[in-house]
């Protein structure tokens, strides 16, 4: 259903499905508080191969990012294909999750958010 690489700084998380619904969310969301629970806050959920998410997939995805936000992390979506990213616009969850075109882009920006923190952390 979803594969977990963890990495030092942030965990990637790739759904390995077509579809991010009922059948597989209830399993993400609690993968998500156990990498939460780990010390991981800083998340990527790569949807690259899913070509279909419900609300039970958005909530998984608002729990993901809330766990980040709430470890003073970050959160970022990638790989959306367009029934995904238009699902995501009109609900209007555009304007709250951090969205990158790619696993490297999502990185870079996942990175520069954790630096920033360390720079204001220090000031």
């Amino acid at each position: 259903m979803f594969e977990i690489d963890r990495q030092e700084k942030y965990s990637v998380i790739r759904i390995k499905v077509d579809k991010l619904d009922s059948n597989v969310a209830p399993a993400l969301k609690s993968e998500l508080v156990v990498l939460n629970s780990d010390g991981v806050r800083n998340m990527i959920i790569d949807m690259t191969e899913a070509r279909y998410c419900d609300s039970s997939g958005l909530s998984s995805i608002l729990v993901a990012n809330r766990l980040c936000k709430n470890a003073h992390g970050s959160f970022v979506l990638t790989g959306l294909q367009e029934p995904v990213k238009k699902l995501i616009a009109i609900s209007q969850l555009d304007s709250i999750l951090s969205i990158a075109p790619t696993l490297v882009e999502s990185i870079d920006l996942l990175i520069g958010e954790e630096v920033e923190r360390d720079m204001e952390n220090e000031a």
